[in-house]
């Protein structure tokens, strides 16, 4: 018997052609006689019958791409003796530092843990090299024992001194996670906002808005937590007036809150955050929203904003402003405007730097009277390269969240007044769950989102959209898009990505994640580096983690299951092993990154600050699995933190040293000699000279013999300064 969805789907292609024999044949009825009277009859219906099939099925897609967050109310923590451990609290100076929260974080911690270390710092001054060095002067003595805590955010807003656009929460938080790593500090970063995030309807209890300076703070962190997994503990959001007991929910979250990363203290309780499906499932929609008077889209010849001037042009709108940098110099400018004239509707195609606010005024005023602005649509905004945020300086951060921020701001405040039908934000994923390397642009997205939300508190139309990759170009180029498909984030289509504009218009609401997400790859390589709940409440993942699955996706059988590898290395020298294996490591690292070659990638750099974050490292893994052979953890990357100390890990197990202990007897001799030496023998540091001058020599045939194939300048961008001395003094007979 025929299976049912090849019978279906016979069924359907018929429909779809119009093809009444093949129709016939499918349903079994005799062409001649009644059943070709019955084929005539129901032939202009299948038009209908073609159109309200397609209609289920891309319902039935977009509600597949529909997701929100929601705040899961947990048990509180149980309180445990707290280990002794030592912390550093970072809190603002200068300003209005007077905040009764600064003070009982500060009170509270201290009456919690065994000591406390407290750094203070203005972040309007953006002196980053003055606090890695208060950093380095307060630990001095004696490590951290225990975690991070920045009440940076608490501190005053306004911003910067040579960056006034860049509110003063983003710059501290970037200014302290950078000097935390010049400093060498890579004990877990906490960070406490108050308003960064507003747990909404779904705890059961109404909240505030979010405070959009607040929640760009836990964009950074989201991204921080992927670059820096081993360094990341999370963010606390507080009350805006909090009570003994929440102070006693947020130090139990701070220091016993388990794998959880990000909590929100309300009245009612704890909470955790949750990504959840949000399909419609057929829900009428409360109105039907049309274009009227003039539609103003920033970025409007962009690829976004093309197809969405497409689509209101279908729709019958009156007048379409496109706004952009370049306006009629942007490449398909013209076409563009020819291609929606000819659709019946007037176009305006204007160049303005949106982010200033009298060229925007100025735009405004040119807008015809009778053609008042009626609906908005900031579509502007370029995803940048991918940076480790400890290169990125506030020029770049400024760059990339001005048009953002700035235009959404001056859009606001030169519309703000006037009832609009629709205020739409194009955001992002990355606002959402992060993205590795792109810290500033998250922290752009995660203020947009939280803008919306203040917009609509104060009875305004707002509705934010942060969206997954789109095909044709626009958020991601072609390079981004490939990886982003291999990670989980397929390409949706945008004729279907501006239909789910259309719904969360119909359906007004506020915020919406519109993405693609292929859950059996995207959430083992999300949640590799280290537990991630986020995803928790999606159901293809908990069946997954029910299953015992949780590693999908990640895990296959290897290619080169047959050792094939580990036989050509072994016809190799040592030192010709270890040059093959570093140039399969930097190779394959330079393509997960998207460089054109391997000289992009030095052997003694750190993969993070060469930009890998958790679900880059994961790729870098299963690339080296592949073509290894090797059952390789996905904590790789983070476990040898350079391509040279990967090398050396990969040669330790395809190649494993032979039996005997070498040297190893002789070594444990001298290691309990210099143990023995008196402190006040003058031999010391002779004997220090001439053991560093050794381990040099020893690197020679490991370290050093794996960067043959660099280059000379990449070695040498390699070698420390120590180092260079040593050889200096090795080489002029010092040591």
């Amino acid at each position: 018997m025929e299976p049912a969805d090849s019978v279906d789907a016979r069924f359907w292609e018929a429909v779809e052609r119009e093809d009444l024999e093949a129709l016939a044949d499918t349903l079994e009825l005799d062409t001649e006689g009644d059943g070709r009277t019955v084929l005539g009859t129901v032939q202009p219906a299948l038009p209908m019958l073609s159109a309200w099939r397609k209609r289920l099925r891309e319902s039935a897609t977009l509600d597949a791409w529909r997701y929100t967050v929601s705040w899961k109310p947990i048990p509180d923590p149980e309180s445990s003796p707290e280990p002794p451990a030592r912390w550093l609290l970072v809190v603002p100076d200068g300003g209005d530092t007077t905040d009764p929260r600064i003070h009982e974080v500060a009170e509270g911690l201290a009456n919690r843990v065994e000591n406390v270390v407290t750094v203070r710092f203005d972040a309007s001054g953006e002196r980053r090299e003055e606090l890695a060095e208060r950093l380095r002067a307060a630990l001095a003595d004696e490590p951290l024992t225990g975690g991070v805590l920045s009440v940076l955010p608490l501190g005053a807003g306004g911003g910067s001194v040579s960056h006034p656009a860049l509110p003063l929460p983003i710059v501290g938080t970037v200014l302290l996670m950078q000097a935390l790593a010049d400093a060498g500090v890579d004990a877990p970063v906490w960070n406490a906002t108050r308003g960064g995030t507003s747990v909404g309807d779904s705890s059961g209890e109404a909240d505030e808005a979010a405070v959009p300076e607040q929640a760009a703070v836990w964009g950074l962190g989201r991204v921080f937590g992927l670059d820096h997994p081993r360094q990341w503990g999370g963010l606390i959001d507080l009350p805006a007036d909090p009570d003994s007991k929440a102070w006693d929910l947020f130090f139990a979250a701070l220091l016993g809150g388990g794998d959880e990363d990000q909590f929100a203290v309300r009245p009612g309780g704890l909470h955790v955050r949750r990504l959840v499906r949000k399909p419609l499932d057929g829900a009428t929609a409360p109105r039907a929203f049309r274009p009227t008077g003039t539609v103003l889209i920033t970025g409007g010849t962009g690829a976004l904003g093309a197809h969405l001037a497409r689509r209101l042009a279908w729709s019958g709108a009156e007048h379409l402003l496109l706004v952009s940098r370049r306006g009629q110099e942007a490449d398909g400018a013209a076409e563009l405007e020819a291609e929606l004239t000819a659709l019946g509707t007037r176009v305006t195609i204007a160049a303005c730097d949106i982010a200033d606010r009298e060229a925007l005024a100025a735009l405004l005023r040119a807008v015809p009277d009778e053609l008042p602005v009626t609906s908005v649509v900031h579509a502007a905004g370029v995803v940048p390269p991918a940076t480790a945020l400890s290169d990125t300086g506030l020029d770049a951060v400024q760059d990339v969240v001005r048009a953002k921020i700035a235009g959404a701001v001056n859009l606001d405040a030169l519309l703000g007044d006037r009832p609009l039908d629709a205020f739409v934000l194009f955001s992002s994923g990355a606002g959402v769950w992060g993205d590795g390397g792109h810290a500033a642009y998250a922290a752009a997205n995660a203020y947009l989102d939280a803008f919306a939300e203040q917009r609509r508190a104060r009875g305004s139309a707002a509705t934010s959209i942060a969206w997954g990759a789109w095909a044709g170009g626009g958020m991601v180029d072609e390079g981004v898009g490939s990886r982003l498909w291999r990670l989980g984030v397929p390409a949706m289509d945008p004729a279907l990505a501006v239909t789910a504009v259309q719904q969360a218009l119909d359906h007004d609401e506020t915020f919406l994640v519109v993405a693609d997400l292929a859950w059996d790859r995207f959430a083992p390589t999300y949640c590799a580096a280290r537990p991630r709940h986020l995803f928790d409440e999606i159901p293809e993942v908990r069946r997954a983690s029910r299953s015992g699955s949780a590693a999908l996706g990640g895990d296959q059988a290897p290619e080169d299951a047959d050792g094939s590898f580990a036989r050509q290395l072994a016809g190799l020298a040592r030192e010709e092993q270890e040059r093959v294996l570093l140039k399969l490591v930097r190779t394959q690292a330079a393509a997960v990154l998207g460089h054109a070659g391997s000289s992009a990638v030095s052997a003694g750099r750190q993969f993070r600050d060469l930009g890998f974050d958790s679900l880059t490292a994961v790729e870098l893994r299963n690339r080296l699995k592949t073509a290894t052979g090797l059952a390789l953890p996905a904590t790789l990357v983070f476990d040898h933190p350079t391509p040279a100390a990967l090398t050396r890990r990969l040669h330790s197990e395809i190649v494993p040293e032979s039996g005997g202990s070498g040297g190893l007897p002789q070594l444990d001799e001298l290691e309990a000699a210099v143990a023995a030496l008196d402190p006040e023998d003058e031999s010391r540091d002779r004997i220090a000279a001439r053991l560093q001058a050794m381990l040099w020599r020893l690197n020679e045939t490991s370290t050093d013999a794996a960067q043959v194939s660099e280059t000379d300048e990449e070695v040498l961008e390699s070698v420390t300064d120590d180092e260079m001395f040593d050889l200096i003094d090795k080489e002029l007979g010092l040591s």
